[in-house]
């Protein structure tokens, strides 16, 4: 189905825009991520401890948040006031998110949930289980181990990506590639740097299922690339390039609208557990379409002895 027909857009000419504003984001995503230290990383790689709790009505978080400064298990003296403590869900619902500790008590997790439970003994469910939603714990060593394995993912997906295009097009159409997906994972690592959002498993699946969806988007347009290589010869290869990002300017467009608004839901109505993916993958899913376009394109043609 072709929504759009016969469209003859210059895209090539709003190149060195769309580069400003590419290097305008990903060096205040680079900014930012200098000034807090480099991304925000949740207790999957950083390791410690996540307890969620649910109460039967509304509690004041900042409440909670001043009965954590001055607590003790047994025997040993904590201030967790610093820590993070939100809501997710709704404003019954509270999470707690604590670093590992050397001499962690037995029991920690739960004696955690009992201290906050103390603040409101009112809003505590009779059933303990209806109390507490999850318990995560995930040592130190485990998550420095996990970090590295989701660098070594990403990276290995890449080179993967840049052999399996230079054997189906030319290495200049690899190369494009490759940047167009490394611009995307700066922009969305630098956005999420930006807005306080912590880098988890899920939010490395997305990283990793962005690269496919924007190589996919990428590949489609070099593929009719290399058709009309071989029929316009007697056009330059910018006009080739723009040419065929116009033929497949419909795919584009309904492919990024359909899986925009499936994520967007899952965004709005997936809840807490899913909220950091859903928002790694709008951003993809925007910031790919983009680079496709505005970034693989420019440097195959830059690539190019016949621009």
């Amino acid at each position: 189905m072709r929504i759009i027909k016969e469209t003859n857009i210059d895209f090539m000419r709003g190149t060195f825009i769309a580069g400003l504003l590419s290097a305008g984001l990903i060096l205040v995503g680079f900014i930012s991520m200098i000034t807090n230290n480099g991304p925000k990383l949740s207790i999957d790689f950083k390791g410690g401890t996540m307890v969620a709790v649910n109460f039967t009505e509304p509690v004041d978080i900042n409440k909670i948040r001043n009965s954590m400064s001055d607590i003790s298990i047994d025997g040993q003296k904590f201030d967790f006031s610093k820590e993070e403590i939100k809501h997710f869900g709704d404003e019954s619902n509270v999470a707690i998110r604590l670093a590992s500790l050397k001499d962690e008590p037995p029991q920690f997790p739960q004696k955690v949930a009992d201290i906050i439970a103390s603040v409101y003994p009112e809003l505590v469910p009779e059933e303990r289980n209806d109390f507490i939603l999850s318990i995560e714990k995930v040592g130190p060593k485990v998550g420095a181990e996990l970090s590295g394995d989701a660098v070594l993912a990403i990276f290995s997906a890449l080179a993967l990506i840049l052999i399996y295009i230079s054997i189906r097009f030319e290495f200049k159409y690899a190369v494009g590639a490759i940047a167009a997906l490394t611009h995307d994972v700066a922009i969305t690592l630098g956005i999420f740097s930006i807005l306080g959002y912590e880098i988890s498993l899920a939010v490395i699946a997305a990283f990793l299922t962005i690269v496919g969806y924007s190589l996919n988007d990428t590949i489609v347009i070099f593929d009719r690339v290399r058709e009309n290589v071989k029929g316009l010869k007697s056009i330059s290869f910018r006009s080739v390039i723009n040419q065929s990002i116009n033929e497949s300017l419909s795919r584009t467009i309904v492919t990024s609208v359909t899986t925009f608004l499936v994520v967007l839901i899952l965004f709005l109505v997936g809840g807490e557990v899913i909220h950091s993916f859903a928002f790694a993958m709008i951003v993809g899913v925007i910031v790919g379409t983009y680079s496709s376009i505005f970034v693989a394109s420019p440097v195959v043609i830059k690539m190019s002895k016949e621009n």
